[in-house]
């Protein structure tokens, strides 16, 4: 990196929940930034990874100091960097409760993780829902009903305007479509399901989708 913009080592688009995180911050503050993705599920994969990440997972984040390897230091960063693209809420108590959202989905849902991985381009039935997979489902649909009512006044997503919350909820959005959860079964009033549609109308979301498909497309002609 030269100074004029950032380099996102990302994996695949279709998979990487992890990358689509960090990603979408950086579309919402403007920074200038670069992708470079590692293709994953192949051999090298691990080893092409390091190369660029320390910890060799992606998304890593190379800047001029060095490398943020972790989506959501990552979204910190950048928050402190561009402080009026409103990454995290202005007001107090927002801004404590977008923290504390993200951090819980950064730290948690695993059942959810393994059960219904990010496969966006893909549809499949429901997997087996386990009891630890329900309390998944139902923990986060309960933030998004909770957080819409606190805070959602302004707009259609979780605290009104796009903000880090926004970035660390996006993929589990998109597992919700891809295995066509019954979101009512698991105590949504129809907040849920309105928050899914307006992470898929953020132009932002369209673009990345579009790489995913075109990724996949890419790998079909291997």
């Amino acid at each position: 990196m030269t100074g004029t913009g950032y380099r996102l080592v990302i994996g695949d688009k279709n998979y990487s929940s992890w990358s689509l995180r960090p990603w979408l911050s950086l579309k919402a503050c403007g920074a200038p930034f670069e992708e470079e993705r590692i293709r994953l599920r192949l051999p090298e994969t691990k080893a092409e990874i390091f190369k660029h990440s320390p910890s060799g997972k992606v998304p890593a984040l190379k800047t001029d100091f060095g490398v943020i390897y972790d989506s959501l230091a990552i979204v910190e960063y950048l928050a402190e960097q561009f402080p009026d693209a409103g990454l995290w809420p202005e007001d107090t108590a927002a801004r404590a409760a977008a923290r504390s959202i993200s951090a819980e989905m950064h730290s948690s849902f695993q059942a959810l993780r393994n059960d219904m991985p990010m496969d966006l381009v893909s549809r499949f039935p429901m997997p087996e829902v386990s009891e630890t997979l329900a309390l998944n489902i139902q923990r986060v649909v309960a933030v998004w009903k909770d957080t819409r009512a606190r805070f959602g006044q302004g707009g259609p997503l979780l605290f009104g305007a796009f903000t880090n919350a926004d970035a660390m909820y996006a993929p589990v959005a998109t597992r919700f479509r891809t295995y066509g959860v019954p979101l009512a079964a698991f105590g949504d009033d129809g907040t849920a399901a309105a928050y899914v549609e307006a992470i898929y109308a953020m132009p932002d979301m369209a673009a990345w989708l579009a790489g995913a498909e075109a990724e996949m497309a890419e790998r079909a002609l291997v």
